[in-house]
């Protein structure tokens, strides 16, 4: 797992009232510099950029077409439904076994498209969703999800960190082999 320097002490200071500024000027910027610092380590030629959407932020490599991280503030439980027919052959299938999961969940609001990572079913409909449902549960909280390749080629990550940063808290971060 990555060390993320510095965001121990970053979470100690969100402030609990409104913690959206803080997390997008303080911790965010740090999350980004630990998940390319790794990321390069293995993957010379790439071409990221961060794009937003349905008020979540995502890091995607265009050169390899696969999402890096996923990260947002926590509005509480998304009641609306899947869009079934926007996630039919998408992402690309990664064999018996893997889900088109979601690195920002649909109960969070998370969309399908670039939101969507070939997920190990074990892992995603199992430890995943209990700091997915912790997110739910509390709005003002940071969710966000880091994505490990091996090498440049393919599609399927070979790990997972999922992390929920709730004002006032210790940051809880999981990993995950997928």
């Amino acid at each position: 797992m990555l060390a993320y320097p510095r965001l121990r002490e970053l979470a100690a200071r969100i402030p609990a009232g409104d913690p959206q500024d803080f997390i997008g000027q303080q911790v965010v910027p740090c999350l980004i510099d630990a998940w390319l610092d790794d990321y390069a380590r293995s993957n010379d030629a790439s071409q990221i950029v961060e794009t937003t959407t349905s008020g979540f932020s995502y890091l995607f490599d265009i050169a390899a077409g696969r999402l890096l991280a996923a990260w947002g503030i926590s509005g509480g439980r998304h009641g609306a439904a899947r869009d079934k027919s926007r996630m039919a052959g998408h992402p690309l299938g990664a064999g018996a076994g893997y889900h088109r999961g979601h690195a920002i969940p649909h109960t969070l609001g998370g969309p399908t498209d670039i939101n969507l990572v070939p997920q190990l079913g074990s892992v995603n409909v199992g430890p995943f969703r209990e700091l997915e449902r912790q997110a739910v549960a509390t709005p003002g909280a940071l969710y966000f999800t880091y994505w490990k390749y091996k090498g440049t080629d393919g599609q399927k990550p070979v790990a997972v960190e999922q992390g929920l940063l709730i004002p006032g808290h210790p940051p809880r971060i999981n990993e995950f082999k997928n």
